[in-house]
Order: structure tokens, then sequence, then C-alpha cells
């Protein structure tokens, strides 16, 4: 079986408190990755940025003080404009989820895919933590379905994982 995880597609992220036009752009084109996923038999994973009202007294709060993706707000929401459906959703307190790779391991997929935000952050962070816990799985990134703090850290993300065989696919 194949996965896909979509990474941090939250309304903080895309039109809130650290959302940009790239992040805007590509939610149609997550939301067609995801229904394709679907129509080919793919388990689909969210996973979901969550921060706590003391987020401004933690390391990630004190080198990124911008409150977000705090739990039961709705920048924390994954965007009503995806089809969630019933697919698991792994709330994480950092940019890389080990639950992820727990889970993971307990499906044993053929293929990895990751789409969402931030290229730079935390799907990078997740891509490499897929590639530690199951080092002979393929895993694929999709340009088109990611966007980063900026178009240039996007780039420099997608080259990084390039490096760490990390398939890029539409970049």
């Amino acid at each position: 079986m194949n996965v896909l995880i979509v990474v941090d597609m939250q309304n903080d992220f895309i039109d809130g408190a650290l959302g940009t036009p790239e992040a805007e752009k590509i939610v149609p084109a997550v939301r067609k990755r995801i229904e394709l996923a679907r129509e080919r038999g793919e388990a689909v994973i969210f996973t979901r940025d969550t921060h706590f009202e003391n987020y401004m007294d933690t390391q990630e709060g004190k080198n990124l003080p911008v409150p977000h993706c705090i739990k039961g707000t709705g920048g924390w929401e994954i965007s009503s404009a995806l089809p969630v459906g019933d697919a698991l959703i792994l709330d994480k307190p950092t940019f890389g989820s080990v639950d992820l790779g727990r889970c993971l391991l307990s499906i044993q997929p053929e293929r990895v895919e990751l789409i969402g935000l931030c290229t730079d952050i935390c799907v990078i962070s997740n891509a490499l933590l897929v590639k530690a816990f199951l080092p002979e799985v393929p895993v694929a990134v999709d340009a088109a379905c990611c966007a980063g703090v900026s178009p240039e850290s996007h780039k420099n993300a997608l080259d990084a994982m390039r490096v760490c065989q990390i398939e890029v696919l539409n970049g």
C-alpha cells in the first residue's frame, strides 16, 4: 500500500498567522492530490502542528515568537477546502512526528509521498524522519503541492531532500 502524508495544511499556515501567497496557491493542487490518492486506494494521513497557550514559553516560541496552531483555534484547523474525511490525523508538537514514523512502521507501506507546508520546516523534517524509520521504502515529495516560508527556502529544501535520496516530483 502507498501512503500520502499531508503535512500541516492548517489555516494558520495558509492564510493565517504564518500564511503566505504560495501556501494559498497550492490548496487546489493538494485537494486534487488527496482525491487522486483516495481513487488509487492509498492511505491518507494528515499531520497537524499543535501548540498550546504556553507556546511563547517553548523553545519554538522563543525562536519564532508568532503564536500559531494553538489547539482548538481556527488557525489550528485543517483547511476546510481539503477532503479530510476519515483520514488519520496526527497532532505533533514539533516539526517532525515520531508518531508518524511509528504509524508507518505498523503499515509497512511500499511507497510514501509527502505534500503540504512548510517545505523547508515540517515537510523536510517528516520526509527525513520517514527515511530514518523506513530506509528501504521509496519516499517522494511533490513540489507542486508544497510551499515554503519563501520561494528560496522552498527550493533549498527540495535540493536538500534530493541529496538525501528523496524523489522530488514536479520540481
